[in-house]
């Protein structure tokens, strides 16, 4: 399986405790680092880190920790644009993830699992509704019927479930991004889910944080511990 793992932004949200989100220490490893050792356990061979800010760093802990990496030079626009970046090394489907997302293996073996004929994507959602690892204000909110996702974004105010940041995605993604002006991932996932092409999978199961701000730092920190 390969796993795209996008990893170009500036994270300026924990800029006061790190320059940069996937080099941030974890209990004393690079959180990129952490993630590609759970990717590596849950089965995943391929990692490709998309590289943006901070590039020559970044790639240096991922090439050590086993990955390939290619640099999107557009890092400063949205996420999407890093997708995009990833469209020539795009498998007939791949896990898709955030560098600043830890989650257990459990997580990317259930997405990784989840691939259906009738799915563009799969995303990863977690049920979890005031889990205290979640911050509110700022996670991904995902509306879904029948397995499929509805609606997705952060200013929702009718949701079930939160984005964990794991996808396992197909180049009809590529295709839904590719004409869009700057896009975010999230651009995509509206566009598929349009077309009833956006499915979900529950990870409720296992554990997984968003490393955003030094709160959830300390809390991914304690977590590893």
């Amino acid at each position: 399986m390969q796993a795209i793992i996008l990893a170009a932004g500036q994270g300026t949200r924990l800029r006061s405790v790190s320059p940069s989100k996937p080099l941030t220490m974890v209990a004393g490893k690079p959180l990129l680092h952490r993630i590609l050792d759970n990717l590596r356990a849950a089965g995943v061979t391929c990692p490709l880190v998309i590289t943006g800010y901070r590039g020559d760093e970044v790639a240096a802990v991922a090439q050590a920790a086993g990955a390939e990496t290619l640099h999107n030079p557009d890092w400063a626009e949205p996420n999407g644009v890093s997708v995009l970046a990833a469209a020539p090394r795009l498998e007939a489907q791949s896990l898709l993830l955030m560098a600043d997302h830890l989650a257990s293996p459990g997580v990317y073996a259930t997405v990784a699992a989840a691939g259906t004929p009738d799915a563009g994507l799969v995303l990863g959602i977690d049920r979890r509704m005031g889990h205290p690892w979640a911050d509110e204000a700022d996670v991904t909110r995902v509306a879904t019927r029948q397995g499929r996702i509805t609606a997705i974004g952060k200013q929702l105010n009718t949701y079930d479930a939160h984005d964990c940041g794991v996808f396992l995605i197909t180049p009809e993604l590529m295709a839904a991004l590719a004409p869009l002006p700057s896009p975010g991932l999230s651009d995509g996932v509206r566009a598929l889910a349009a077309k009833g092409r956006a499915h979900v999978v529950d990870i409720s199961a296992h554990d997984w944080i968003d490393i955003d701000d030094p709160r959830a730092l300390s809390l991914a920190e304690a977590w590893v511990a």
